[in-house]
């Protein structure tokens, strides 16, 4: 059942007379704490936080004089007592709870500094479980909440970030606090105790191997600010999560405006794919357009696959995104500037490549400082009408799983090397995918069809062409290998991939024509792998 509310206005303007500070991150207090003092605002501080506003010469009172009660259990129990919510939670004007608070002499808190132990933090570090468990704040949140729930007349901060708009809002009314500045502060805060909860409640999950938890919360931080989302009449935000994984989120802006949505997007599908190669074996480069990879290649070094990749589909690259395994140098840098390019993600940058980057102003430079491992687990979400699909990243690695060859032929050796490759490639390419390979490079991609065979059907026209753009003779696809995402349902998309000139293909397997598809390869002399294991990314 509702509670009912007797409907007494909030007053537009309060003059705090009386502030809690219990922070556990210290960053700026005691510049506020000084701030607030100026304004004759009382302190009442508990622990650390009243420790550090002693030391900068302040008068603070313990919250325990406040309570009459000491702090217990190394301080588990302290602000967990009625005259501390009483002070947060009383309405001012309301008869009743002014003569409750006169008749157990609580007195008003009307500026409430909270942060909360650094749960996100430490889980990021890789506390383990009693140290987890410990950095759960309890009193926190309840304080937090309270102060918001009564934002008609008390002010709620809980941001380090917000300090200085406390000190300007009390320094430009003489003293007092709006209510439009106590209502954006209290919807921030109930934000907090949100995302807090649910680093909470996910660690749980994860923990306690709980895949599909009965309420799964998804929180984030702001960021930035989009300009736009995907196109100009949608908002956008980027939010972070706190997850270290190197990428986009964690990445350094060198030069450039701020990514946008559709730059983020696409960045972060460029460097999850290159993160499928390791460095210490060869360099890789991923060029990404919409999400899908339009050339991808190995080298002896990055300009070098930098250009294998270029050299797949050098329409698409235009105005793409470049994501490379490894250091970004001077010969990969003066490569890529040839070309528009809006975005290089890399894991470093050296100082003669930023200055060749330097003269191509509107280039995105990010470097994340390491790979993602593509093996981690995590999860991924997203929103559907009245819902939120969330599941666990794939994390397959063609290395780990058991091939089996089902054909007359086997592959050879170089064969099974560019069949691997195509089939970590194909893995980040949207669904439908198809990806022709040769020689550690993509020379065909087709992708995001309705029928697997227009896929292989696009990734030849591509291939052919690249060999016109770059007068071959005949497109690459002739001696290549050919990767799909999942089964083939009937022989016809093996069949356009034999045509094109595939010598050998790599597939899922487990469709009810897999014999049929087998057949075909024989009679065209190709060799099969299967893997059992698809990568759909629709």
């Amino acid at each position: 059942m509702a509670v009912t509310s007797k409907k007494i206005p909030a007053p537009e303007k309060v003059t705090p007379k009386r502030a809690l500070l219990s922070v556990s991150d210290k960053t700026g207090l005691v510049p506020l704490a000084t701030a607030l003092a100026a304004q004759g605002i009382e302190l009442v501080s508990t622990g650390g936080t009243a420790g550090a506003i002693k030391e900068a010469g302040l008068q603070v009172r313990d919250v325990s004089d406040l309570t009459g009660f000491p702090e217990i259990m190394d301080g588990r129990v302290k602000t967990l007592h009625p005259s501390v919510h009483g002070g947060l939670l009383a309405i001012r004007d309301d008869a009743d709870h002014a003569a409750a608070m006169e008749a157990s002499n609580i007195a008003p808190i009307d500026i409430a500094i909270i942060n909360l132990y650094p749960f996100e933090d430490v889980s990021a570090a890789g506390g383990d479980y009693p140290t987890m468990v410990e950095n759960i704040d309890i009193g926190g949140p309840a304080m937090i909440r309270a102060a918001a729930k009564n934002h008609a007349y008390v002010t709620v901060i809980t941001d380090p970030a917000d300090y200085d708009s406390l000190i300007s809002e009390l320094d430009a009314s003489g003293g007092t606090v709006s209510r439009p500045f106590r209502q954006q502060m209290a919807a921030r805060a109930f934000a907090r105790t949100a995302a807090y909860d649910t680093a909470i409640s996910n660690w749980f999950a994860d923990k306690l191997s709980l895949p599909t938890p009965r309420h799964r919360a998804v929180a984030g931080t702001l960021k930035d600010v989009m300009r736009y989302g995907e196109n100009p009449h949608q908002t956008a935000g980027f939010y972070v999560n706190g997850d270290r994984r190197p990428g986009v989120a964690t990445a350094m802006l060198h030069q450039g405006k701020q990514p946008s949505y559709n730059n983020i997007n696409d960045t972060d599908a460029a460097f999850e794919l290159v993160g499928e190669f390791d460095p210490e074996i060869a360099a890789a480069c991923a060029i990404i357009k919409h999400a899908n990879p339009c050339g991808v290649a190995t080298g002896a070094d990055l300009a070098g696959a930098y250009g294998k990749a270029l050299a797949c589909d050098s329409v698409s690259a235009f105005g793409g995104i470049v994501a490379l395994n490894g250091t970004l140098d001077a010969a990969a840098a003066s490569e890529i500037v040839k070309i528009f390019t809006e975005v290089i993600i890399a894991p470093a940058v050296t100082d003669e490549a930023k200055a060749i980057i330097a003269a191509r102003k509107n280039l995105r430079l990010l470097t994340t400082g390491g790979l993602a491992d593509p093996r981690t687990m995590g999860l991924t979400a997203k929103t559907v009408a009245g819902g939120l699909l969330v599941q666990s990243r794939d994390n397959g690695v063609v290395d780990d799983l058991e091939l089996k060859i089902v054909t007359d032929r086997s592959p050879t050796d170089a064969e099974m090397s560019d069949l691997k490759f195509a089939f970590r490639v194909a893995k980040h390419v949207k669904s439908n995918a198809i990806v022709y390979a040769r020689q550690g490079a993509t020379v065909g991609i087709g992708a995001g069809q309705m029928s697997r065979v227009d896929s292989s059907r696009i990734a030849a026209r591509k291939a052919q062409d690249a060999a016109d753009a770059l007068g071959l003779a005949e497109p690459l696809t002739k001696g290549s290998v050919v990767a799909s995402d999942a089964f083939f349902p009937f022989a016809d998309g093996l069949l356009s991939a034999i045509e094109a000139g595939a010598t050998a293909v790599i597939q899922p397997g487990g469709s009810m024509r897999d014999d049929e598809v087998i057949k075909a390869a024989n009679e065209a002399g190709i060799a099969m792998v299967l893997t059992g294991m698809r990568h759909f990314r629709h």
